[in-house]
C-alpha cells in the first residue's frame, strides 16, 4: 500500500457521514442496489440499510460490487427493523414517494440527521414506511415519464444533501472516530487479513503509522496457531477435514 493510498483512505473516512443513510424498501434488483451503494460512497454515506425483498434479489450479470467494500451494508429482514434503527439514531425519515403530501426534494434540510427511504420501481415505498416518514419528497419532472430509476432518484436527492452539508461544513467535522474508525481503516488497508480475523474471531492487529502491520511475523505465527486450533475443533466436531488453504492468509497476497 502506497502512502498516497493510505492518505486517501484517511481523508475519505474523515468525511464519512454517520448521520446520513439510505433505507431500501423491497428494492430487488441487484444492479440497483450496487448503484445505490456507489452513490452512497460518492456522497460520504458510511452505513446503508438494505431490506431483503420477500422474493429475494434478482441478480444481473453486469452487477458491479466494487463499491460495496467501501460502505457498510446493514441487512434487515423487515422494513420496520430498518426504520426502528434510524428512529433510535434520531434521524428524520424521508420517503421518496409521490403523494399529495410530497414536497420538492430541495425544500428539505438534509443537514439534519437523515434516512432516505427508497422503494422498488414498480411499487414504490411501502405503506408502513410512508406512515412512519416525517417527510415525503418528489423530484419535479417535465417530461412524459413519471419517475426516475430508483438509483438515479437517490443520486439526485443525495447530491442535494451533499451540497447542503458542504455549505454547512459537515464534511470538515469528522464523525467516524475511535474503534469504528480504526477497524474500518484496517479493513480497507488489509482486506484479506481482516477477512481472516473475522473468520476466526481474532482481533485485528495493530497498524504502523505507514499502514503496515505491527510485528507482522509474530502476529502471523500467532494467528496460524489459533487457526490451527479452530480447524482441530471443527474436525473433531464434524469428523471432516477442513481445507487449511482457505484459512491461510499467506495464500492471499495483496495487502499482507
Amino acid at each position: 500500500m502506497t502512502p498516497a493510498r493510505l492518505a486517501k483512505y484517511k481523508a475519505t473516512l474523515a468525511s464519512r457521514q454517520l448521520d446520513l443513510t439510505i433505507i431500501t424498501d423491497q428494492v430487488n434488483k441487484a444492479q440497483n442496489i450496487a448503484a445505490l451503494i456507489r452513490t452512497c460512497d460518492a456522497v460520504g454515506v458510511h452505513n446503508a440499510h438494505v431490506v431483503t425483498p420477500v422474493e429475494g434479489f434478482r441478480e444481473h450479470k453486469r452487477t458491479a460490487r466494487g463499491s460495496q467494500k467501501w460502505v457498510n451494508i446493514v441487512a434487515h429482514d423487515t422494513i420496520n427493523s430498518a426504520l426502528s434503527i434510524a428512529k433510535k439514531q434520531g434521524m428524520q425519515l424521508v420517503s421518496a414517494h409521490f403523494s399529495d403530501l410530497a414536497v420538492d426534494y430541495r425544500e428539505l434540510d438534509y443537514t439534519l440527521p437523515t434516512a432516505l427511504i427508497l422503494g422498488a420501481e414498480m411499487h414504490g415505498v411501502s405503506p408502513e414506511a410512508v406512515a412512519a416518514s416525517d417527510h415525503q419528497v418528489v423530484i419535479p419532472m417535465l417530461g412524459m415519464v413519471h419517475s426516475f430509476n430508483v438509483s438515479v432518484a437517490a443520486a439526485i436527492i443525495l447530491l442535494e444533501a451533499q451540497r447542503q452539508r458542504e455549505l454547512q461544513g459537515s464534511y470538515n467535522r469528522p464523525q467516524l472516530m475511535g474503534i469504528d474508525y480504526e477497524q474500518t481503516l484496517f479493513r480497507w488497508s488489509h482486506p484479506k487479513v481482516a477477512d481472516f480475523c473475522d473468520c476466526h474471531g481474532l482481533a485485528y492487529p495493530a497498524m504502523e503509522v505507514d499502514g503496515g502491520i505491527v510485528n507482522l511475523n509474530q502476529w502471523y505465527a500467532s494467528a496460524q496457531q489459533v487457526a490451527g486450533l479452530v480447524q482441530d475443533i471443527v474436525q473433531d466436531a464434524t469428523g471432516h477435514t477442513s481445507n487449511s488453504t482457505s484459512n491461510n492468509p499467506s495464500n492471499n497476497t495483496g495487502t499482507i
